[in-house]
């Protein structure tokens, strides 16, 4: 096949690893995504029409099952949230929580971040960016899956305010120096904490299940947060 018709396909920071819908996650995605949910576009959203207000926005990249996210939309009312999450169980978990707790400040994409944030995600509409324990793909030649690199960097830059901030955490300690290190070399951030340095949990980040299970097992958490600058 020649050179330039061969399809090029850009390196993902995850690989979908489904299990098999329960009956609720199920019910979530039929009945409460065509309300809470955004499917992909390629045009920006209006943030003020979705939400039907004025507030600052704040997205969450990999949400997991969405406990951690749920719980910071309940608990700051007065903000809105998008959480992006590629694993169609965790949509519809969270799809569940949203309808309990009568959450109207948060929305889903079931969409890859990346394209979310190049395709529908305005410039400088973002008052800040969270991405907790993404996979830190800790064998060295699958270091390149990992999504915190130079372009993703720049591109939440495009995307965030000045003043805005992009907020990491992770359980590996080589992630957090990866991170640290991308963080350093990129243009228009500044690390909140002091040069090099990391920061303890904040109060609005909830402590989930997974990282106290993490912390049993002696990993020790990190917090980035690096503000826009210019």
């Amino acid at each position: 096949m020649p050179e330039e018709n061969k399809y090029i396909r850009r390196i993902r920071s995850f690989v979908k690893r489904e299990g098999r819908l329960t009956v609720g996650q199920a019910r979530a995605l039929n009945d409460l995504f065509p309300r809470y949910g955004l499917v992909l576009q390629d045009k920006p959203l209006n943030f003020d029409d979705t939400f039907q207000r004025v507030a600052p926005r704040i997205l969450e990249i990999g949400f997991g099952n969405g406990a951690s996210l749920s719980e910071m939309a309940a608990n700051n009312p007065q903000q809105d949230y998008l959480g992006i999450e590629v694993h169609r169980p965790g949509v519809g978990k969270l799809l569940s929580q949203i309808e309990k707790l009568g959450l109207n400040n948060l929305r889903v994409i079931n969409d890859d971040g990346v394209d979310v944030l190049t395709q529908m995600i305005a410039d400088e509409s973002l008052d800040a960016v969270y991405l907790f324990f993404a996979d830190p793909w800790h064998k060295k030649r699958h270091h390149k899956r990992r999504i915190v690199q130079k372009d993703f960097v720049q591109l939440l830059r495009k995307k965030l305010k000045t003043g805005g901030v992009f907020h990491m955490a992770t359980d590996w300690e080589n992630y957090a120096q990866h991170m640290m290190s991308i963080m350093n070399e990129s243009e228009g951030f500044e690390n909140t904490a002091g040069k090099d340095q990391y920061l303890s949990r904040p109060e609005y980040r909830p402590l989930t299940k997974f990282e106290q299970r993490g912390q049993r097992l002696g990993h020790a958490v990190r917090d980035l947060i690096f503000k826009k600058v210019n």
